[in-house]
């Protein structure tokens, strides 16, 4: 068949498809307004169809393979989108959802004449593949017809023509969903099993925020019976990058699940009882100056999120529960005496897993019962006698001590109960804000546990938790949310070599899977990068020299562009040369978005501001800003990761910017960009980029 051919019967069958879908839309009826129950269940099914029907209106499908399933030879076009859906009036699939068993063989069958092999419900499936095609459809045409794979035929590569394809159109202010383009070993884990801590480390550009997006929205196709949305939560770094990513779920059909930050959600756990100092004053501290590996290795962040800082507040809380049981008999009125072995039995009987407080509360109304009961018993009925009572109960009680999250909390770092391991350079700075109700971003996770094991989670156990830029967080991060779920079931998700964050991150995954059995653990490397072109991969990769943390350099696909452009300025041309490689980037008009990147707020502010005073329309990234806008814009360095943009100009890579201890960072500045790549520098080039 001629590739005019195919085009004319595929496009036959998409405008067949179309006319199909739009019929079905049409049929559905107007939203049910009214109180009754089951007519509102299904009409909230109807509304779910209606919008899968409206996915597969935008593009019905992206691929199709056609199988020959074995043994019983029978053969079919399989068509892959993002929604299943069943043709008007009958259960033959029209198009299968990408996330169906039999659709993995669209992303894992990498040509050859052996049978391909999927799992079905059914046991496994296997068969011959005779056609992999891809298709890009826009507004109920087909722009692009791509055989990857065709039996008999020679082969080439198999999904990289496609695939190249797609990674060369330029970026918008939105991360896009990667349905059509999704790789083998990308669908390896995101069709992975439900009940373990998956962790991913992916090199820079290689998918992994999509991936981790993806699986959720698999893991609520394929266990629709166990697992809600509503019950799944994802943990970005910002609320900028939320934004950022918001697009991608929608795209697949997925609602309800929770966006927030590890900050937000431990602010709420804790019911607003502190707030939070401005990040940006943190970020400015380690970012704004040149710190040393000494004061990283000794940060108030590393400590406080330390396993053996969480060994100091678990001894805490055991001295708290230990004196939860007073050790001295309640007496309410003369001759009645409740002992402390009775109140011993009754905590350690009768209040099974609850957690310390209501223990505490459970116990303080036991106690309370039991008096009121006897004095019932005893026919005590004299208003004195009895009020007596109440006045020694009340006395008594109070001895039962009472704790909230911040108050055990503060009793580490000062008074007679604080701990003196801390050192005095991390307890009085942090008692002194705990004094104002403040907390430091390195409290929240001590907090946070703390709040879990005198008060519980609130709400439901989470079914599933993605954390992104994981490299950032501490063991103790991580085990607070390991708290929050009965069976481990996660997607943790980062690259150590963007491991920016050294005053409170992890410098080896191990110290994160330790928290889990080995049985729960799963490790995915992901080292091929689809964002950059070669020459900008192999220029970063060198910036990290020898890899550490047993991390693999990224490994490019073979999609070639531009050499990367060192310039050297005079300082006092500075601003100038960066004007004329935006106004020139602008003129050649290839690069929707473009970013000045600075190592510095204030030097950001200042290219900002001459930007703008030079006609330009930039916006400047900020570290409490709640989204990207795309276009032209000025970002400092360490606010950048986890964003990429066409054409990247790093505004000064001079030697006096970046020094031996911020190749990591200089690294996730090179790697924002897709296309292009320019690095000036004031004086010397840094040494990290060498000859």
């Amino acid at each position: 068949m001629t590739v005019q051919s195919a085009y004319q019967e595929e496009q036959q069958r998409l405008t067949e498809s179309l006319r199909d879908i739009t019929a079905q839309l049409q049929a559905i009826g107007p939203r049910y307004k009214g109180d009754d129950f089951t007519e509102q269940m299904l009409d909230l099914q109807q509304e779910e169809r209606r919008q899968r029907l409206e996915i597969s209106k935008k593009e019905p499908y992206f691929g199709r393979i056609d199988f020959e399933e074995l043994p019983t030879g029978a053969q079919k076009p399989l068509y892959i989108g993002k929604a299943g859906v069943a043709k008007q009036g009958s259960s033959e699939l029209l198009v299968i959802d990408w996330r169906a068993p039999v659709a993995s063989l669209f992303y894992s069958f990498t040509g050859g004449d052996a049978p391909a092999v999927y799992d079905s419900p059914d046991g496994e499936i296997s068969g011959y593949v005779h056609l992999k095609r891809n298709f890009m459809i826009r507004q109920g045409e087909i722009v692009r017809l791509v055989d990857s794979y065709v039996r008999g035929q020679e082969e080439g590569s198999v999904t990289d023509e496609f695939l190249l394809y797609r990674l060369g159109e330029n970026k918008d202010n939105k991360l896009r969903d990667i349905v059509s383009t999704i790789q083998g070993e990308q669908d390896r884990i995101i069709r992975a099993e439900r009940n373990k801590a998956l962790f991913i480390q992916g090199v820079a550009g290689s998918g992994k925020t999509t991936v981790a997006l993806h699986r959720l929205a698999y893991l609520l196709y394929q266990y629709a019976d166990r697992m809600r949305a509503e019950r799944m939560i994802i943990f970005a770094p910002n609320r900028m990058f939320l934004d950022y990513i918001s697009g991608v779920l929608p795209e697949l059909g997925v609602g309800d699940i929770q966006q927030t930050t590890f900050s937000d959600w431990a602010v709420d756990l804790l019911e607003k009882s502190v707030t939070v100092s401005d990040p940006s004053e943190t970020m400015a501290y380690w970012f704004e100056e040149h710190r040393t590996a000494d004061e990283i290795e000794h940060a108030s962040g590393r400590f406080k999120g330390s396993l053996a800082f969480k060994a100091i507040i678990d001894e805490r809380i055991a001295e708290f529960e230990r004196r939860i049981v007073p050790d001295t008999s309640f007496v309410p009125i003369d001759g009645l005496e409740l002992t402390p072995s009775q109140m011993i039995e009754w905590y350690n009987t009768d209040y099974g897993e609850e957690t310390l407080m209501k223990k505490r509360d459970r116990l303080v109304s036991r106690i309370r019962r039991w008096f009121e009961s006897e004095l019932k018993m005893r026919n005590v009925a004299h208003k004195k006698v009895r009020a007596k009572a109440l006045t020694r109960f009340n006395s008594f009680t109070k001895k039962i001590p009472a704790y909230t999250s911040t108050e055990l909390y503060a009793s580490l770092f000062h008074g007679k109960q604080a701990v003196k391991s801390i050192p005095k350079s991390i307890a009085e700075p942090t008692a002194e804000r705990l004094r104002k109700s403040a907390a430091a971003a390195e409290d929240l996770a001590p907090l946070a546990y703390i709040q879990l094991e005198l008060f519980g989670l609130p709400k439901q156990a989470f079914d599933h938790i993605v954390i992104d830029e994981a490299q950032d967080y501490s063991p103790f991060q991580l085990e607070v949310l390991r708290r929050c779920q009965r069976t481990a079931s996660m997607t943790v998700l980062g690259d150590l070599q963007q491991g920016i964050h050294a005053y409170a991150g992890v410098q080896s995954w191990s110290e994160l899977t330790a928290l889990f059995s080995g049985e729960q653990v799963g490790f995915y490397e992901l080292n091929r990068s689809y964002r950059s072109t070669m020459e900008i991969i192999e220029f970063a990769n060198k910036i990290l020299g020898e890899m550490t943390g047993g991390v693999k350099p990224a490994v490019p696909v073979f999609r070639s562009g531009d050499p990367v452009v060192t310039e050297e300025v005079a300082g006092s041309r500075w601003l100038e040369a960066i004007e004329a490689s935006v106004r020139e980037w602008q003129a050649n008009g290839d690069y929707e978005t473009i970013s000045v990147i600075g190592r510095t707020a204030q030097e950001c502010d200042r290219i900002y501001r001459h930007l703008v005073e030079s006609g330009f329309e930039a916006s400047l990234v900020q570290s409490k800003q709640p989204a990207y806008g795309g276009g032209l814009s000025v970002v400092p360095v360490y606010l950048s990761k986890g964003l990429e943009f066409d054409a990247v100009l790093i505004a000064d890579a001079g030697e006096a910017a970046y020094t031996r201890l911020d190749s990591k960072l200089l690294y996730v500045g090179c790697t924002r960009a897709l296309h292009k790549l320019k690095l000036l520098h004031k004086g010397k080039l840094t040494s990290l980029i060498g000859s």
